[in-house]
């Protein structure tokens, strides 16, 4: 599977990248095997939740204002779908 890229909203794309604009386009291309990009708009919240659902759903490469917010809300996602270890796990023993 391609790791997830993070891109400023400028950043260019690989001509083997398929972009979609919507949910069911890029789970319908994820579904395929292609690698996804998506351009998020809107403010920061909006991206950041955005990138998480468009992640779940199989995204792989993301153009955004906000790299390192992106980031962190990816890598949760990732870890929450089981495609990544989580980065710190503790046991909930009172």
């Amino acid at each position: 599977m391609t790791p997830v890229l993070v891109t400023g909203p400028e950043g260019r794309l690989d001509p083997g990248w398929v972009e979609a604009g919507s949910a069911a386009e890029v789970e319908r291309h994820a579904q395929a095997g292609r690698t996804v990009a998506v351009t998020l708009s809107g403010d920061e919240t909006t991206q950041l939740a955005t990138a998480a659902v468009f992640a779940w759903l199989g995204a792989r490469v993301f153009r955004t204002a906000y790299e390192d917010q992106v980031r962190l809300a990816l890598d949760m996602t990732e870890s929450l779908a089981g495609r990544r270890p989580p980065a710190l796990t503790r046991r909930g023993l009172a």
